[in-house]
């Protein structure tokens, strides 16, 4: 049996012992978990297996790809380049990415997942996912489901293209070298669209057989138009091979460790500085988080409020889940930033069990 190793303050125990838990009872088979509060990492853990065969056991250095977890992470680029007033929030898309049609797109509406274009329009193969010209045109050629800027809908997949052409558009660089260099360097941060041929990369996982049926919604709705196309995104011989590890895919294929997840949150709690290195202002870090749309989101078919890449729930937290348990966030009221990471894919349980765990050390502390 593989056991829990790593870091964690001596109140944070309680952490641990529900960390532990998801693999003695079969809930996770290998999973990472980071806590900052108050400035520091509390806990920093990692359990289980990198592969199905239980013969790699997950380190500190294990990273898995943590599919919407990654959109903030997209976002903050574009943000940064906001920042340098390199781009302004209400320009119009067409002025930095001229085949983009002059439809009253903006720089905000594609942050905000209120672009009208939660879908790529053409259908593809999963080979597709390394033609990045050939989808950024797809969008590019397309219409608006809706006048943009009135209907939200998760960009489930269209999402870090969008974003991504823009940053290229703008600066030069693809979205995953920006990440690197502005981001994931002054960050120390263990995080980068893709894995590239690293080594110690997580094999992803089912946690039942249909999960890749019931996790994408019925055939022909908005939310299967939205995840099932281009294909592969919930084949295990696509995300756990070359294709998918070795590709940029923005919305959807951050590979991380849970420390890293965490830590940049903790960089946007101090209003855009860790470790002395400002890569955010203050106000660009505000606008960030500011609410844009409060209302239903027509892909998730609930209401959502969507900020400039995060979601902003009922206790003023601001994040991003991804599909499959992974999630990122920061609860600016407590000081408090989390990161989960796991390959085992399956509901939230996890997820809320931990946040439990530590909002009960947390609030004894006040």
């Amino acid at each position: 049996m593989s056991q829990v190793t790593g870091h964690t303050d001596p109140v944070f125990v309680p952490v641990r012992q529900v960390f532990e838990s998801f693999f003695a009872d079969g809930r996770d088979t290998g999973a990472g978990v980071a806590v900052a509060h108050r400035g520091r990492l509390v806990v920093d853990l990692v359990g289980g297996w990198r592969d199905d065969a239980r013969k790699q056991p997950w380190t500190p250095e294990t990273v898995v790809a943590v599919y919407s977890v990654s959109k903030p992470f997209a976002a903050v680029c574009l943000m940064i380049l906001v920042d340098r007033d390199l781009v302004g929030l209400d320009d119009p898309v067409h002025r930095h990415w001229p085949e983009f049609p002059d439809d009253g797109t903006t720089v905000r509406h594609v942050l905000a997942h209120t672009a009208g274009r939660p879908a790529f329009p053409t259908p593809r193969p999963a080979e597709a996912w390394a033609d990045w010209d050939t989808l950024v045109a797809d969008l590019a050629g397309s219409t608006p489901m809706w006048t943009p800027g009135t209907v939200a809908a998760e960009h489930a997949l269209s999402y870090g293209h969008l974003v991504g052409e823009l940053v290229r558009r703008v600066d030069g660089r693809p979205i995953g070298r920006f990440l690197s260099e502005e981001v994931a360097a002054p960050w120390r941060l263990d995080l980068a669209f893709g894995s590239g041929r690293r080594s110690d990369v997580a094999d992803l996982g089912f946690g039942t057989p249909d999960w890749p049926e019931t996790s994408v919604g019925a055939p022909g709705s908005l939310r299967h138009r939205g995840l099932a196309n281009p294909t592969g995104c919930r084949d295990l011989a696509v995300l756990n091979g070359p294709l998918w590890r070795e590709t940029e895919v923005p919305a959807v294929n951050l590979h991380a460790t849970a420390a890293a997840v965490a830590r940049f949150y903790q960089g946007m709690l101090a209003g855009g500085t860790l470790d002395g290195r400002r890569i955010l202002s203050e106000a660009a870090v505000a606008e960030m988080c500011r609410v844009q749309h409060d209302g239903l989101d027509h892909l998730l078919d609930r209401t959502v409020r969507w900020s400039l890449g995060f979601q902003i729930e009922d206790d003023g937290s601001f994040g991003m889940g991804g599909i499959g348990g992974s999630c990122g966030y920061a609860l600016p009221s407590a000081d408090l930033a989390i990161g989960f990471v796991t390959r085992h894919l399956a509901d939230f349980d996890r997820l809320d069990e931990l946040e439990a765990a530590v909002m009960a050390v947390v609030r004894g502390q006040d």
